[in-house]
């Protein structure tokens, strides 16, 4: 049975799925990062394709408000699945979208039409340390071990079949935090060219400074 606790603390259960899909029990050990390719909660047409965690900035106050639609351990519904290979939602993964985009030609067309956003591949600090707060809730929490791959992309090249992307056998062995990118049996590229090596910095940074 999970450990741990299964909400974020001060997070929103405004859009709540799991009542409507209950999905999996698991003991999660993954974390996958996706962006939203828009500038608002999705509605996840009704919760069917939702994550277990919306991160949508707000630009005004310059914080990161939390949307929770799944408890921790509870599979989400963000990943393709095809029939025969390997399991994606359902392989002990919570899976967090960031609102925004990783695609420079969206972020350009937000540029030219005044459309407040962020580009997550250049976000400001407020927003990385945001992320990488709920990731040191994971790790403390629940042990999501605070590694990923070296890869990680920068969109359109991270689109489809690409060397980012793990093999079945990888993703079946994988634990700590990858992109959508990475997982097989996707195409998908976000979060593009994320810059993981510093968000792992202010995780850990944080996870020292909690232990003075």
């Amino acid at each position: 049975m999970p450990s741990g606790p299964q909400r974020y603390p001060g997070a929103s259960i405004r859009y709540w799925f799991q009542n409507k899909f209950p999905g999996e029990v698991q003991q999660v050990n993954t974390v996958v990062l996706h962006t939203t390719e828009g500038t608002t909660v999705p509605s996840y047409a009704g919760g069917s394709t939702a994550p277990n965690f919306t991160l949508m900035p707000d630009l005004h106050t310059k914080r990161i408000v939390i949307y929770q639609h799944f408890d921790f351990d509870r599979s989400s519904r963000a990943l393709a699945n095809k029939p025969g290979g390997v399991q994606t939602n359902t392989l002990n993964v919570t899976q967090v979208e960031l609102v925004g985009t990783c695609d420079p030609v969206t972020r350009d067309k937000w540029v030219k039409a005044s459309r407040s956003h962020i580009f997550w591949p250049q976000a400001p600090l407020w927003a990385l340390e945001g992320l990488a707060e709920l990731l040191l809730w994971a790790h403390r929490e629940h042990g999501v071990p605070l590694t990923g791959p070296d890869s990680w992309k920068a969109y359109p090249g991270s689109y489809g079949a690409t060397a980012a992307r793990m093999t079945a056998s990888q993703w079946n062995n994988f634990r700590g935090i990858c992109g959508h990118q990475h997982v097989p049996e996707n195409d998908h590229g976000d979060p593009g060219s994320l810059n993981f090596r510093h968000i792992m910095e202010l995780v850990k940074k944080k996870k020292s400074e909690a232990n003075l």
